[in-house]
């Protein structure tokens, strides 16, 4: 996968970062950002790069995966522990003031830092947001995993029926994307039928779906370590007038959402302004989750749609999601939800099922 991505970009964009934070180099362990920054695609390692080297320290289950999957790191391997390997790699490197992912390493794991390496300086740095704007080899994998999303709902019409079970349809789904070209699921399948669908997160359960009810599924395939979400609602049967007005309110908001999500807007923004579409209609009240959220290796990243997003504005090439959902207890929900590519001049929907209510 390593020729499909332009390393030495982001490694000069991370040392600017160095730069910009006044520190000598910045240890990287966060399995994300090891595989955003080498390529490499294991755990338990960690990245030291500084202005003049890059070394990859990891133990004997990896280092021949690294030389494969790295080019140009130094690859250290440790025998003794991988805090005590690092602790003496950065000693040796004379660095005196690193950047830690401070977001993800442990409380003990800082202080064990800091007790071994007393004339460093560690300073927490976020790197994560360099990931946000995704290059065209990222946008390629991404809509890989959206295609084999889509082929897998595709296929799960055709099994869902009343006397079903949630779980069935979750277990099926996951099959499929394997099938369809997928590594995993991207996390676990929600499938909520019926009352359940006020959950927003109602992960499948043995509960049989019946006729009547809706079915809200969320799910995701990972396409050589990228990352795809989708919500599909769909109707068992005839639904009652109530739940056809709460489908209609969201399938409008989606819709709206698409046209809100351009650049130079504000994650804010666009989540505001959908929620003021939900409250024209007064069921605002109900939709109790933020528009959306970045896709990329993980499946919830930056930027954020929200209320408290700190995204100022949106740029071509960033991948987020546009998912109202509306949620009412002792009732039902629905959620439709895209994995959205931002262009020059709007967004593009990657994820291609049909929005229109599908009635089975």
């Amino acid at each position: 996968m390593t020729e499909k991505f332009n390393f030495a970009d982001r490694i000069k964009r991370l040392r600017e970062k160095i730069y910009s934070e006044k520190i000598d180099g910045v240890l990287i362990g966060k399995p994300a950002n090891l595989m955003y920054f080498s390529g490499f695609r294991g755990d338990s390692t960690f990245l030291l790069i500084s202005a003049n080297s890059k070394i990859l320290i990891t133990d004997g289950r990896y280092t021949e995966q690294a030389k494969i999957q790295t080019s140009g790191f130094e690859i250290v391997r440790q025998t003794e522990g991988l805090f005590k390997q690092t602790e003496e790699t950065i000693k040796n490197s004379g660095l005196k003031k690193i950047g830690i992912e401070g977001k993800f390493l442990t409380v003990n794991e800082y202080a064990h830092l800091q007790e071994n390496l007393p004339a460093v300086k560690l300073k927490s740095v976020e790197v994560d947001s360099l990931r946000q704007a995704k290059d065209s080899g990222e946008i390629e994998l991404i809509r890989r995993a959206c295609e084999i999303a889509d082929k897998a709902f595709a296929e799960i019409l055709k099994f869902i029926r009343p006397g079903v079970r949630e779980n069935e349809v979750a277990a099926r789904l996951e099959y499929f994307m394997r099938l369809f070209g997928a590594e995993k699921i991207a996390f676990d399948t929600i499938v909520a039928s019926g009352v359940r669908g006020s959950m927003p997160h109602g992960t499948a359960t043995d509960k049989i779906i019946n006729a009547g009810e809706l079915v809200t599924m969320d799910f995701g395939a990972i396409y050589k370590g990228y990352c795809s979400d989708i919500t599909r609602t769909i109707a068992v049967g005839k639904i009652s007038p109530d739940l056809r007005k709460i489908y209609d309110a969201v399938f409008d908001a989606q819709n709206f959402g698409l046209k809100v999500i351009k650049p130079k807007k504000s994650g804010k923004d666009c989540d505001a302004a959908v929620r003021e579409r939900f409250k024209a209609a007064d069921l605002d009240k109900y939709f109790v989750h933020s528009l959306g959220h970045g896709v990329g290796i993980e499946i919830h990243e930056e930027p954020r749609l929200s209320k408290l997003s700190t995204c100022e504005s949106l740029e071509p090439g960033m991948i987020v999601t546009d998912e109202p959902g509306l949620y009412i207890p002792d009732s039902g929900g629905v959620r439709i939800e895209d994995t959205c590519l931002v262009t020059n001049t709007g967004v593009e929907a990657l994820t291609k099922s049909p929005k229109d209510l599908i009635e089975i």
